[in-house]
């Protein structure tokens, strides 16, 4: 897409693509017809730009050149949209208003060179917000993750993008949005890779989450507009994952997961598997341990991890914070406060501590949370963040 102004251009120093103010070019709307066009599929996109070698000699080709020339059945190639297709037309006004980009494969500098060279490369990419540059590491785990884990996770994604690297995960529930949220809370880059259309935001609780990468950092889909998020999707999105990143990072995982499916995805991507250690009976640790006992990096922290993908470079130090000034806490805040520990604590074990309502909890953990005295992981947990 073009930017509508010159001034809507990101600044080089920012290391990111245009990230406003776009109208789609007739390039991304042929593209877009194209993806839309039903029964196609990645395959059947490879074999037409093999085919034709430019996309709109493919839409020119008609549907006879289709069948006899990439071995495209006769009902995907009759099914081409036409340019004023009323479907098509409402979801080419819905990317632009969405500002959504195309990025495809052929032809594209946009296209992320690391995913391009796995063995089965999405054909096109929908991204929302901005696309980082720089080495990125996937870090994934479990749905229902431990109050511990979710915290380790977030702890380690927020050191790393504190560092310089690129956080990538799925947006689901548990570990993945913890890594997101810990890495926009160092202030560095992440980006969220969607198993349905990206004009669905999912699970629907991440609605926080969807809109702080959209403004903050990126969200990428390879689905079209309107996808479900099925559970057949969801390995698919896996594999993008692995190969947009150097390594992957598991915390916590049964021994059947999709987290592990990433991790082989890695393997077989060449890529890096780090792992952190869980207790031996505890079925959320039995497939991290699995991957320990098959050679994967074990993690305790972001060190481990800077060891193997930048072993030549020094450990660049933690960049220094200075201590946030914050007024004495009133009561009930002080009792809040007090309850709460390094330990992350859920919200229901709170109130019966504090004898507070949920309605009266919420608001006060609201007010702590603006003053940088309290932290929410996802979940509903809580932790305290310094000592007053």
């Amino acid at each position: 897409m073009e930017p509508a102004a010159a001034d809507c251009q990101l600044g080089s120093a920012a290391g990111f693509f245009y990230a406003c103010c776009y109208l789609m070019t007739p390039t991304e709307q042929s593209w877009l017809r194209l993806h839309l066009t039903p029964g196609l599929g990645r395959v059947g996109i490879g074999r037409l730009l093999e085919a034709f070698g430019h996309v709109d000699a493919v839409l020119a080709a008609g549907p006879t050149a289709w069948r006899e020339r990439a071995r495209i059945g006769p009902a995907a190639a009759a099914g081409l949209p036409a340019p004023d297709d009323p479907d098509f037309l409402r979801t080419r006004d819905r990317l632009v208003k969405l500002g959504v980009r195309i990025l495809s494969r052929w032809h594209d500098d946009r296209y992320p060179a690391l995913l391009g060279t796995i063995f089965d490369p999405p054909a096109l990419l929908y991204l929302r917000g901005r696309l980082p540059e720089g080495e990125a590491l996937a870090v994934v785990g479990a749905r229902r993750a431990s109050p511990q884990g979710l915290l380790l996770a977030g702890e380690i994604s927020r050191s790393l993008a504190e560092r310089g690297l690129v956080i990538v995960s799925g947006l689901a529930r548990g570990i993945d949005s913890a890594a997101h949220a810990g890495a926009l809370d160092g202030g560095g880059d992440t980006v969220a890779v969607l198993g349905c259309g990206i004009d669905h935001i999912y699970p629907p609780e991440n609605a926080r989450l969807f809109q702080r990468l959209h403004e903050q950092g990126g969200i990428l889909s390879e689905y079209p507009p309107g996808t479900q998020p099925l559970k057949g999707h969801f390995p698919g999105r896996n594999r993008i994952i692995s190969g947009l990143c150097r390594g992957v990072l598991v915390v916590e995982a049964a021994q059947r997961s999709g987290s592990l499916i990433t991790a082989e995805f890695a393997l077989d991507q060449g890529r890096e598997v780090f792992a952190v250690p869980g207790a031996v009976h505890t079925e959320g640790s039995q497939g991290v341990n699995r991957l320990l006992k098959d050679g994967a990096h074990l993690v305790t922290g972001a060190e481990d991890i800077l060891a193997v993908l930048r072993p030549h470079l020094p450990l660049a130090p933690k960049p220094h914070r200075a201590p946030c000034s914050i007024e004495p806490l009133p009561e009930p805040e002080r009792t809040v406060y007090d309850k709460l520990g390094p330990e992350p604590l859920h919200i229901d074990q709170l109130a019966r501590k504090c004898a507070l309502t949920p309605m009266d909890l919420s608001a006060i953990l609201l007010h702590l949370e603006l003053a940088g005295a309290v932290q929410q992981l996802p979940g509903m947990y809580f932790v305290r963040k310094q000592n007053l």
